[in-house]
């Protein structure tokens, strides 16, 4: 099927299953390489690392804390339970990557922040009142979704310093962080609102690049949806019978949409989405996507970091509009990848360039601000019988081969 319709959370578990998990940081991964932009390919030569997500088949397993075993937070050979501290005002000392051959697990590691709730939810149908007992322990339906400068400051600074980036800001500098967050202003509304004369349900569809989709034609299905929800290389033009033509909210990182259009060129990628309106999110991943959004707001060419004199606003075709772009929060990924997402690698000394994949973010974000979501475009269980990317019309992959 292309299609998967995440109702409730057993039907979550069957999607999530199809998602790679492992994902080197891109920067790490060779420009020529088409796999690192979704997770839907298979990763090759001695850096290239996937899993396939192993969902909670433990239940305890997944709902617990971590043992709390002490150590010296230099060593990192197992958890440390206290943080470093800094007079208020301060940045703490800054913690290196190389210190800890294993995700370190602080005592406040599933600790997040959370916004008010919204106005009460009337949508009978909302995930959000989904009687799965499992589900609903982990979910936290107010996890704060996005940063803007009202809600960082010193204090966040310092808490969010101890874990590693997209999670947090460890191994940064204050200043070039603060830079470009100061510039970022709180929404002036939810991502997504149910639409005028509507069911009072928020309806979304998150399409993926999977070969899956080739010859499906899920177009229509996916254009009738409230709002659509795309990343990376969103390949559309010639496939809007299987993908369908309407985005509404594009996710990305700095990379994804400088090296998208380069990668699948081929393919007739061009440029990322740019409708009428489209809302834009940004994962933070690395300091260059806060370069790139410090630029972005400022209007300005960069001035530094992997981008040097490249002029983001030329990437979103005119839609960029700052009233219409988020950036995800760092404690909104955490608890995807603590609470439901969480890899075996992260116990390796590879643990710092683990983390789940644009798609997967995609995923949740669409999880905590619609009522009803279908995937289209993720892996199945008969994944090998398609090739890589819905735009590779031609080619299939077969286990073996790979």
């Amino acid at each position: 099927m292309a299609k998967l319709k995440v109702g409730i959370f057993s039907l979550l578990l069957v999607i999530l299953l199809s998602i790679f998990f492992v994902v080197l940081y891109q920067e790490e991964l060779p420009v020529n390489s088409l796999a690192y932009l979704s997770g839907h390919g298979r990763f090759r030569g001695k850096n290239m690392l996937f899993e396939i997500v192993e969902f909670w088949h433990n239940k305890r397993e997944s709902s617990t804390s971590p043992q709390n075993t002490k150590t010296d937070v230099t060593s990192g050979r197992d958890f440390v339970t206290k943080p470093k501290s800094s007079p208020e005002d301060t940045p703490i000392p800054m913690l290196s990557l190389k210190a800890f051959q294993r995700l370190p697990q602080w005592d406040f590691d599933d600790i997040y922040n959370q916004d008010s709730p919204p106005k009460p939810n009337t949508c009978p149908q909302s995930l959000r009142k989904s009687k799965d007992e499992v589900f609903q322990k982990a979910f936290l339906p107010n996890i704060r979704l996005f940063m803007h400068r009202y809600n960082f400051n010193m204090k966040e600074w310092n808490r969010l310093s101890h874990f590693n980036n997209p999670f947090g800001f460890m191994q940064m500098k204050y200043d070039e962080v603060w830079s470009a967050v100061k510039l970022i202003p709180k929404p002036i509304q939810p991502l997504l609102l149910p639409k005028p004369g509507g069911d009072g349900c928020v309806h979304c569809a998150v399409v993926g690049s999977g070969g899956i989709l080739y010859g499906s034609k899920m177009g229509a299905e996916i254009d009738a949806h409230d709002y659509v929800f795309r990343m990376n290389a969103a390949v559309i033009k010639g496939y809007e019978e299987d993908v369908g033509n309407k985005t509404s909210v594009y996710v990305h990182t700095s990379f994804s949409i400088t090296q998208s259009p380069i990668i699948f060129s081929p393919y007739g990628y061009r440029s990322a989405p740019h409708d009428e309106g489209i809302k834009y999110v940004l994962i933070p991943e690395g300091l260059r996507d806060f370069h790139w959004l410090k630029a972005l707001i400022k209007g300005e060419k960069i001035s530094d970091s992997d981008f040097q004199n490249e002029n983001p606003r030329a990437y979103y075709s005119g839609q960029y509009n700052m009233s219409r772009f988020y950036v995800l929060h760092q404690d909104f990924m955490r608890y995807v990848r603590n609470r439901f997402l969480k890899s075996g690698y992260l116990n390796d000394d590879i643990w710092s360039i683990v983390r789940p994949t644009n798609g997967a973010f995609t995923l949740f974000l669409a999880l905590h601000t619609c009522d009803t979501v279908s995937a289209y475009g993720f892996m199945t269980d008969n994944y090998a019988q398609f090739s890589n990317y819905y735009a590779e019309k031609q080619s299939k992959r077969h286990s073996k081969q790979h």
